[in-house]
């Protein structure tokens, strides 16, 4: 991936500026935005480069995005991870109760973040490993096909377990069956309620299920293409150092980690309530050592959250940070407001992106041999009928755009493998054809668009 190629592993890293400039080519506008993670991601790389004995006291400097539904928060988070290839985990804080209801506990995100990076440190090994396991599962394969040959080409065994390579390698054996020996677990079916807190016992249980009744193996036909699938994820698995994979997990959580904590304002407690809101503070105290600092224990063994980064959002219509609970407040010391989106701001997003929704539909279409073009008037019109619509009823920001796009290219989108290979152009008229109707009628855009 290109933008992993800007991270070498001497310790280089993308400067603010370049950061916003990546981000630029995904996300129309919120330039403050860009420029808070840009920051907050160069202070990382910061503390890296100061003396030990310093290092550790350097809290991450966590974010707090403030903005409607549709305008980029998730987005900004999602593309700063990967350009940084940092363990990232969404998780909407309405989802946790505080301890002693019925709901998730808060330090599950944390194990769950730990869970992500142990799969993502497990690829990029598999990655290494790929040519050693590929070389490993054309012998495995010679074997299936030919029971009892020598790898060692002699006499003629070896002729005929050379000829089968060469045919393996062109690819001519793949609908060939085999007879392959896979592994089945043999544990009875215990399915687990796991309460607030209980989860680490629920994987505990689970591993010590798994030790007690260990795997039986049977025999299965299955084509050579699909034993070769199974066999490689086997030898990788095998050439892999899990070991080492958890201790680079382990580092990526503890050091470039990044938790987004979307619907923040779902758990700010309003004045004079009663019901449902009396946890909301108590979730903020449970979630306050976790973006403090804290230890939590996980199957992988301690995970230390002090330099985990943390990027709170929420639209705030009914309340404001600073209805956060004060040692809250004082964990994000970073406040940046996200501006809602207008026509100029959509007619951008149609267009400019390196994952334009119009490119996206040209490029669906084109599979069917529709060249899709779209004229500038139309691209405003579409910006302006999705505006109008978000102002007239819920304002979901960009995501109108994709309820609008789906509706005016339905039809086409429909006959497209009847009409051949064909070149279809969008104009502005067309549009007002397929949804100004609709879009007029108040009643029927609120449940269509």
């Amino acid at each position: 991936m290109k933008l992993l190629k800007l991270l070498p592993a001497s310790g280089d890293h993308l400067t603010p500026r370049e950061t916003v400039a990546e981000l630029d080519k995904y996300i129309v506008g919120q330039k403050d935005a860009k420029r808070s993670v840009a920051i907050a991601l160069r202070n990382r790389w910061r503390r890296q480069q100061v003396p030990e004995n310093l290092r550790d006291e350097i809290a991450p400097k966590n974010i707090i995005m403030i903005g409607p539904t549709g305008v980029g928060k998730t987005e900004i988070a999602r593309r700063l991870a990967k350009l940084t290839a940092s363990p990232f985990l969404k998780i909407e804080a309405s989802k946790f109760t505080e301890v002693g209801y019925v709901g998730r506990d808060v330090e599950s995100m944390v194990r769950d973040l730990m869970e992500l990076a142990v799969a993502q440190v497990k690829a990029e090994e598999r990655d290494k490993v790929q040519v050693k396991a590929e070389a490993a599962v054309e012998e495995r394969l010679l074997d299936l096909l030919l029971p009892g040959s020598n790898p060692e080409p002699e006499g003629d065994g070896g002729n005929t377990r050379e000829k089968l390579r060469t045919m393996l390698r062109a690819g001519r054996l793949e609908d060939r069956g085999v007879e392959l020996e896979v592994s089945q677990r043999a544990a009875p079916v215990v399915e687990i309620f796991s309460a607030a807190g209980m989860e680490e016992m629920d994987f505990n249980f689970k591993d010590m299920l798994g030790n007690l009744f260990p795997g039986k193996t049977k025999q299965r036909k299955v084509k050579l293409a699909e034993a070769r699938e199974y066999l490689l994820q086997e030898e990788a698995g095998r050439l892999i150092d899990m070991d080492r994979v958890v201790e680079e997990a382990r580092r990526k959580v503890e050091q470039d980690g990044i938790i987004f904590l979307d619907e923040i304002d779902k758990i700010v407690g309003r004045d004079g309530t009663r019901g449902p809101d009396v946890s909301r503070e108590g979730v903020q105290r449970d979630l306050l050592p976790i973006v403090e600092g804290t230890t939590v224990n996980s199957k992988y063994g301690m995970l230390r959250t002090d330099h985990i980064l943390f990027i709170a959002s929420g639209a705030f219509h009914l309340s404001k940070p600073s209805d956060l609970i004060p040692e809250m407040q004082g964990r994000f010391p970073i406040r940046v407001e996200l501006h809602s989106l207008g026509p100029a701001e959509f007619e951008r997003i149609l267009t400019e992106p390196e994952n334009a929704l119009i490119k996206q539909y040209r490029a669906l279409l084109n599979t069917e041999g529709i060249r899709l073009t779209f004229t500038p008037e139309a691209i405003k019109e579409i910006a302006g009928l999705a505006t109008r619509v978000n102002d007239r009823t819920e304002n979901i920001g960009a995501r109108r755009l994709h309820t609008v796009m789906e509706k005016l290219l339905e039809e086409i989108s429909f006959t497209a493998p009847d009409l051949g290979s064909q070149e279809i152009t969008i104009t502005d008229a067309y549009v007002r054809e397929r949804l100004a109707a609709l879009i007029d009628d108040e009643d029927l855009s609120r449940y269509i668009l």
